[in-house]
């Protein structure tokens, strides 16, 4: 109902108008005239018949359709006694589309969940500690709960000690974020991890730590989570585990601590020097530069020759040695997943045959040259393998980026800012709200299968469509939602039109 101000000689009035709604569109128009037999009224029992057949209630009686029937007239009717107990095909238009009254179907998960890992789209999260920017905002494990809340099945962390190097922080590395310590993550994380989903959270960890401290991040993990840790039986896993199998664990995933990057004080500025120059993703929360080999070698040599050396008050320097090589064993017991370290030429990395699966993440741009370049061997390689992709550095105020592309190759982690806004991260939100929204949506069985002479889905190859699907969703008062999906790909994005 509104008013408004009618103006003339000698007075003015206030008139009132209702405001035209939409009526029922035809095809609720057609059901109604169908099971109410030709009439301009919908008994409980037409009601109940149509509730059993077309909305497959068979538990529902006529009873029940009679209490609907009398809840629909005295919401939109507001009255408590009625003088006729049935339906008008307005009523019968208004209780279709009352979430309250008529529910969506059962929310239950209807993929197949016994598939290793590495078939799945996996909700996923990019710096889940931040509460806003990447550069000046705070760090909390507020973003975190509330990611965990709505689905988000794999939470990053990035680990840098305290000032005094005797505790462990979480924060974006080398800006003005204020960090937040780790144990508080991991306690938010324990309390909100199985809220809303039962299969697998998955951290992943972007840690610059020294093994003292790798050693206390793995007694916080193992004291905190408990029981509900995943930790493999053999750190070279053929395949990955099923989200069936994994239902209601913590996964670790980051690099072994022996592929790991340390910095080795002067001769690490000299080797950056040396460079002559230094790149975004240095300066923006990155890893410091790879060992060379002979260091490499003398950290191995170091660990391994502790091993031997016996732990007397006068020999400090071999206890520390035992100190690290236990700490570091330890924390790299925990890794369930681990993330592989780009070695040279990518192409030869998608393609790179091992015995053991793992993950490899790429920034956005990286893995767009990528897929212009070599789609079908990122597609080939997320058939056993894990692809995480991440936002740029440049994103600075948390924005996103499309992640069709990463899905149409078959990539499992799409990491978003999920503290940001705008169409990206909605497509996100409504892919994830598929399959109950359990965190996990199957991947389609063409970028799983194998054709003749081994060939894999190439997503740049033009491919007849094979059948259109045309959905169109009532959103109230007159608006509807309208979108198509081609089952060759995956959908087009929604058009809406304002009225019936």
């Amino acid at each position: 109902m509104g008013s408004y101000l009618l103006c003339g000689l000698p007075a003015c009035f206030t008139r009132k108008h209702k405001v035209a709604e939409a009526g029922p569109p035809a095809d609720v128009k057609e059901m109604f005239k169908k099971y109410a037999e030709g009439g301009t009224h919908m008994t409980a029992e037409q009601l109940w018949q149509f509730l059993v057949e077309v909305q497959g209630h068979g538990g529902v009686s006529i009873e029940d359709a009679e209490q609907i029937v009398d809840q629909v007239l005295q919401r939109w009717h507001h009255i408590a006694r009625f003088t006729r107990r049935s339906l008008t095909v307005e009523d019968f238009h208004h209780y279709l589309f009352s979430t309250d009254l008529n529910p969506p179907l059962g929310n239950q998960v209807y993929q197949d969940m016994t598939a290793p890992l590495s078939h799945y789209f996996i909700y996923t999260g990019h710096n889940s500690y931040l509460i806003g920017n990447q550069f000046s905002s705070d760090c909390s494990d507020v973003p975190i709960t509330k990611a965990l809340k709505r689905g988000v099945r794999v939470i990053e962390l990035d680990l840098w000690p305290n000032s005094a190097k005797d505790d462990v922080l979480v924060l974006h590395g080398r800006t003005l974020t204020t960090p937040v310590e780790l144990i508080k993550c991991l306690r938010a994380i324990k309390e909100n991890a199985f809220s809303a989903s039962p299969y697998p959270v998955i951290l992943t960890f972007e840690d610059h730590l020294n093994p003292h401290l790798q050693a206390k991040v793995a007694q916080m993990i193992t004291q905190t989570f408990g029981a509900m840790l995943y930790s493999p039986e053999s750190e070279c896993l053929k395949e990955f585990p099923s989200p069936e199998e994994l239902k209601y664990r913590i996964i670790i995933s980051t690099k072994p601590p022996k592929e790991r990057r340390e910095k080795k004080g002067i001769n690490n500025r000299k080797d950056i020097s040396a460079k002559g120059k230094i790149s975004t993703e240095d300066v923006l929360g990155k890893e410091p530069p790879d060992l060379t080999a002979n260091q490499a070698d003398d950290e191995r040599s170091d660990y391994d020759t502790s091993e031997h050396n016996q732990c007397d008050e006068d020999n400090t320097e071999a206890c520390d040695r035992v100190t690290r090589a236990s700490g570091t064993l330890a924390y790299k017991r925990l890794i369930a997943i681990h993330n592989g370290k780009l070695k040279g030429c990518l192409k030869e990395e998608l393609n790179l045959q091992l015995e053991k699966v793992r993950r490899i993440s790429l920034s956005e741009q990286k893995f767009e040259k990528a897929a212009v370049s070599y789609g079908t061997d990122v597609v080939r390689f997320t058939q056993k393998n894990i692809l995480r992709i991440y936002p740029k550095q440049t994103r600075v105020n948390s924005s996103n980026y499309k992640p069709m592309i990463g899905w149409i190759h078959g990539a499992q982690m799409v990491a978003l800012n999920m503290q940001g806004y705008g169409k990206s991260l909605w497509l996100m939100h409504g892919m994830f709200r598929a399959n109950a929204g359990c965190g996990y949506v199957k991947k389609p069985n063409f970028l799983l299968k194998e054709g003749p002479d081994d060939q894999v889905f190439d997503p740049k190859e033009k491919l007849p469509v094979k059948k259109t699907l045309k959905v169109k969703a009532y959103m109230g008062d007159g608006w509807y939602l309208d979108f198509k999906q081609m089952d060759c790909k995956f959908w087009s994005p929604p058009q809406f039109y304002t009225r019936a």
